[in-house]
């Protein structure tokens, strides 16, 4: 069949979905929305630019690539991305990762720059491929504690790395980085630039003060301006204070990343992770605020957006970015409705470029030290590690290896996230390699409950098992022994109810090993009876013919049906079962108490003595 081209048309994705902008865009005509996303896009912009000049020395790179990355990276996350308010530009973890990745390789200032570039592009090329093909599910695979184990880790690492710029001293980088900063202690110590430490201190207690007086001023700016002021007047460049120094003025002009085959090999596993580490920060924050705006959030579309704006960032001389949640928490505040406050930012950062450059000759580095630390002074956060430790011991375990294995391996930060994606992978396998096994009786509640942690009384000649865990490779060993053992246990069992409601999934070594299973017990007189299996376990047992073999009255809807039809065929009609009536367990449990198998001890017994 031919099909038309409005055909054709309506098939394809609605344009709103990839142009994320059409469905803001008609809002901007009420003019208090307009000027909302106006005052917060100047809000924002007045904390985005110290922040990014800090950021880009935190990656490697000249202050100004800073203000690059800041311009057209945003806009476009914006435009495309889901989230109205995420605020997208230079972030601390991924500028920090972006020095960890481009130090080992980059041999002079030029190649550092152009592989920073380089490493926009693919961490743009792998988000915007995620997105594109819905597989923002990947990102699933980075833990809560495996994040916030790297992420407090990553905190400490980037507040440590600016205590040289803080002291004004500066020493060779060692091979890790706690041997780095150690030897910076040591030559602060006796080496400590007097007028760098104190334009520092003032910068913290500027931001600090402010923020504890009125939140809702721009304490970062007016930290910078007071301070560039004084370095200004004071001449505190001739007194050896080191300032940002001449930024190159206009926007940056369009470029294409200089590709080197070899080098974008040895960047593509960074790129993957950088990628989901920046995107796992940008969904957070999206998700946080989504969660008081009660906007939809589309993870995928937010990858798009997030992708769009590194690889046409990496064209503009943009370094790698991410969602930011101290701006995106200001936008929020400030009142921004659309995503059009991004574009007042990345305007406002454009005239910066192109008119005040000049302005920011004097900025101490001091300052922006300061900038960073105060930035990064609140990822560090302790009681997230505890939470996950209540929660769960495993996952305590693996935040606390990947925070102290990224500390000790710093700045080789990927190898402590790669051992906590490990880690958890293979404790989740430990932990579902034995799942509960629990042999069930009547409650005196009328229920069918654990007659281990109840102290009831079990039947001698039918054993019901609940199994709560998924059948596969890992565990079926696991769960055959226990069925073996139950039947071992109890030498006159002769039906085992199997409750599989907590059987959510079967593999083909699940299935070949109910197979088995059922004929090693059929052997000893044992037979299987399922109750409360789910269908997609039953569509796979009835393909594999598995119900034929084993007999569709072997398969029930409710347990008390499975037990009805195991009584019915061992001829037993004792009112006291244990699964018809609660019953505790006594010092004399080892007592046949089943009508059924004591007819069956006694048949045994008297074939051996006729044998006799």
């Amino acid at each position: 069949m031919r099909l038309t081209w409005q055909q054709v048309l309506r098939r394809l994705p609605p344009r709103n979905r990839f142009f994320a902008f059409l469905q803001w865009a008609g809002e901007l005509r009420d003019r208090r929305v307009l000027h909302a996303d106006i005052v917060a896009g100047v809000t924002v912009a007045l904390v985005l630019v110290p922040q990014s000049m800090a950021y880009a020395q935190l990656a490697g790179l000249e202050p100004y690539y800073g203000l690059y990355a800041s311009f057209l990276p945003g806009i476009i996350a914006a435009l495309f991305g889901s989230s109205r308010q995420l605020a997208t530009g230079p972030v601390a973890v991924v500028s920090l990762m972006t020095a960890s990745a481009l130090e080992p390789l980059a041999l002079d200032p030029a190649s550092y720059v152009s592989y920073a570039i380089i490493l926009a592009f693919l961490v743009g090329l792998f988000q915007l491929s995620l997105g594109l093909f819905r597989l923002g599910v990947l990102v699933n695979f980075l833990s809560h504690p495996v994040v916030v184990g790297f992420t407090n880790a990553a905190a400490i690492i980037i507040a440590t790395s600016q205590i040289g710029k803080l002291f004004g001293v500066s020493v060779e980088r060692s091979e890790y980085h706690y041997q780095t900063v150690w030897n910076v202690l040591v030559e602060a110590a006796s080496q400590t630039h007097v007028y760098t430490l104190v334009m520092g201190l003032v910068a913290l207690a500027i931001m600090l003060g402010l923020k504890k007086l009125d939140p809702r001023l721009p304490n970062v700016l007016i930290a910078v301006v007071v301070t560039t002021l004084a370095a200004w007047l004071l001449d505190y460049e001739a007194a050896g204070g080191a300032v940002v120094g001449s930024i190159p003025q206009g926007l940056p002009l369009p470029r294409v990343p200089e590709f080197d085959l070899t080098v974008m090999l040895q960047l593509l596993g960074t790129a993957a992770i950088v990628s989901l580490i920046g995107f796992m920060e940008a969904i957070s924050v999206a998700k946080a605020i989504a969660a008081r705006t009660r906007q939809r959030l589309d993870p995928n579309q937010e990858l798009i957006g997030q992708g769009l704006g590194n690889f046409v960032g990496s064209f503009f001389q943009s370094y790698p970015v991410s969602g930011s949640f101290s701006r995106s928490a200001v936008n929020l505040s400030t009142g921004a409705v659309t995503g059009f406050s991004a574009v007042v930012t990345g305007l406002i950062v454009a005239a910066t470029l192109l008119v005040l450059t000049p302005l920011l000759y004097h900025l101490p580095q001091a300052t922006l030290a300061a900038v960073i630390i105060m930035a990064v002074v609140n990822l560090v956060r302790v009681e997230p590690i505890v939470y996950a430790w209540r929660v769960q011991r495993h996952d305590g375990i693996v935040a606390v290896v990947v925070f102290g294995l990224t500390l000790i391996l710093a700045p080789q930060l990927e190898w402590g996230i790669v051992a906590g994606l490990l880690l958890s992978l293979g404790l989740f396998l430990y932990r579902t390699m034995k799942p509960r096994v629990v042999s069930l009786s009547l409650h005196y509640d009328g229920s069918l409950r654990d007659a281990d942690l109840y102290n009831l009384q079990s039947c001698d000649s039918i054993a019901v098992i609940r199994f709560d865990g998924a059948l596969y490779f890992a565990n079926t060993g696991h769960f055959e022994d226990a069925m073996l053992e139950r039947a071992a246990n109890k030498p006159w069992l002769r039906f085992i109810v199997v409750d599989a409601e907590g059987i959510n999934e079967i593999d083909a070594t699940g299935e070949e090993m109910l197979h088995l299973l059922a004929r090693r017990l059929h052997a000893a007189g044992v037979e299987l009876v399922f109750a409360r299996a789910k269908k997609q376990v039953l569509d796979v047992l009835v393909r594999t013919r598995f119900v034929e073999h084993l007999g569709e009255e072997h398969f029930t809807r409710l347990r008390n049906q499975a037990i009805d039809f195991a009584r019915t065929e061992i001829d037993c009609n004792c009112e006291q079962c244990p699964l018809l009536v609660a019953m505790p367990r006594t010092e004399q449990d080892d007592e046949l108490i089943c009508p059924a198998a004591v007819r069956a001890r006694d048949a045994a017994a008297a074939a051996e003595r006729d044998q006799a």
